[in-house]
């Protein structure tokens, strides 16, 4: 079983539950067409154009295509909105093909978020690096290193380690779309994925997370409300312990005949999944049931397992309602 590389930082309105969530007015609204018809024909063009030290949010808004590149939110221009003006999701879509192979972890990321309070909507980001043609790589298509991230109506789709939630950083997911094989969802920090489908595409299957959660912090990733999928039956894994204290909780989420019902969790990098704080609560589907494999929350505990309480922090975060 391959070890996964320390990661390192490169540099250093609410929404309603459920809803598209609507960010505060924006203070600068900035364009982008590969066609030449607006101001930027590149969203890194775009993104250089922010000020540094910002303190109001601006919006890049991207029209439909397709946008070959790869896209750096560096960590002093926090409050940037990316949102693509297509029809769906799958209208605008930024993506890059670069393996950690031979650009690194974090420098396969299609887009890299360093900056805080970044908002997603309405667009796909992708790393479309094939692992079966090419051979075994991370390739990411979204980091998230900065506190406070909302993804509203996206779709994030690659092979392994699609999304990664990491530097302890907070993310709010909803009605959106995750695809991958390996560990597409992982990280150090916390996650709510609501509302969303979560998408095996590997027809032997894989593992959904790879939660690297702090021993000291209740809370990693949390699946609510939400659709796992995926091309063949009793071959996925809803995750393993990158971290020997991982935490994710799957509650009130359809689980299809993807899923392995004998024991959907495993082992990972000599980390045993027994070990971990892995939790369900009233999933339902082909793909779910209770046995001595599957932790399941009482009532009370669950309580204790929601939105809120993932992403509240410190500071008392809510965007969720």
């Amino acid at each position: 079983m391959r070890a996964r590389r320390i990661l390192t930082l490169a540099a250093v309105p609410i929404a309603v539950l459920g809803a598209t969530a609507v960010p505060s007015e924006a203070a600068t609204t900035l364009t982008v067409a590969a066609d030449g018809s607006a101001t930027y024909r590149t969203v890194q063009a775009a993104v250089n154009a922010v000020p540094a030290g910002n303190t109001s949010r601006v919006t890049i808004t991207i029209k439909a295509g397709t946008y070959r590149e790869s896209v750096v939110i560096p960590s002093n221009k926090p409050y940037v909105t990316l949102e693509g003006l297509g029809s769906t999701a799958a209208a605008t879509v930024i993506v890059n093909n670069k393996p950690a192979s031979t650009a690194g972890t974090t420098g396969s990321a299609t887009v890299y978020v360093q900056a805080k309070e970044f908002y997603g909507k309405n667009l796909t980001f992708s790393n479309d690096y094939d692992e079966a043609a090419n051979g075994s790589s991370q390739a990411l298509a979204l980091a998230l290193y900065g506190d406070r991230a909302r993804l509203g109506n996206v779709r994030v789709t690659a092979d392994q380690d699609t999304l990664l939630i990491y530097n302890k950083a907070r993310a709010y997911i909803w009605s959106s779309y995750i695809e991958g094989t390996v560990d597409f969802i992982y990280g150090n920090g916390a996650a709510v994925i609501y509302a969303s489908t979560i998408h095996e595409k590997r027809s032997t299957g894989g593992y959904l997370t790879a939660a690297n959660t702090d021993a000291a912090s209740p809370y990693g990733f949390l699946i609510y409300k939400s659709t796992i999928t995926g091309v063949t039956s009793n071959v996925t894994y809803l995750g393993r312990p990158w971290g020997a204290a991982g935490q994710v909780t799957v509650r009130e989420s359809n689980l299809s005949a993807t899923i392995k019902v004998a024991q959907p969790w495993t082992d990972m990098s000599g980390n045993a999944w027994q070990n971990a704080r892995f939790y369900e609560y009233k999933n339902t589907g082909a793909g779910a049931t209770v046995n001595s494999n599957r932790r399941q929350l009482t009532d009370a505990q669950a309580a204790n397992y929601t939105p809120q309480k993932y992403l509240a922090g410190s500071d008392g975060w809510n965007p969720v309602g």
